[in-house]
């Protein structure tokens, strides 16, 4: 690092806001850049950016020095950035899960089927344990059937089944 940049830095920890301020100013354009060619999104980067900018305020007084100025704003960036996404992405699956549910129900309450516990123990189940016991326990299949219909050993659909009747007992408790 630049020994100008160093001595900014160490005044920016000590509280001197015009000199941060003026960090940031020297720095924004380089991080935006950076930023647009990780997400492929401009308003998306100018977020993460300005997500990033906020985060090195808060947290000048950790940086050390160890990697260019530059560098470490870049490392934010990334980090909020792979941050959002995998929030983004559970809600997401939340949402269509959500959905699902809901829609299923009004089907059934819309038919005057009943919609129980069960099913809703069911909803709560990862893919891959509900339709293993799904399978086994109300479609009848044996562990050898399962397996070949979903391309996995026979061992694993006794664990997947196993686990997710443990979880159903736990939730219907």
């Amino acid at each position: 690092m630049k020994t100008e940049e160093c001595n900014k830095v160490k005044l920016a920890q000590q509280g001197d806001a015009d000199v941060l301020a003026e960090l940031i100013h020297e720095h924004y354009s380089f991080l935006y850049k950076y930023l647009v060619k990780v997400t492929m999104d401009p308003a998306l980067a100018e977020d993460v950016a300005q997500d990033t900018i906020l985060r090195c305020i808060e947290k000048i007084h950790l940086y050390d020095g160890s990697s260019s100025f530059s560098s470490w704003l870049m490392t934010m960036g990334t980090r909020i950035y792979i941050d959002q996404m995998r929030r983004k992405k559970r809600e997401k699956n939340w949402l269509f899960k959500e959905r699902g549910i809901r829609r299923i129900r009004w089907q059934f309450e819309s038919r005057n089927e009943e919609w129980d516990g069960v099913l809703e123990s069911l909803a709560n189940l990862s893919s891959e344990h509900r339709i293993t016991v799904l399978l086994k326990h109300y479609y009848g299949y044996t562990y050898e059937e399962i397996g070949e219909m979903l391309s996995i050993p026979s061992g694993t659909v006794k664990s997947r089944v196993a686990t997710g009747v443990r979880q159903l007992r736990e939730e219907m408790r």
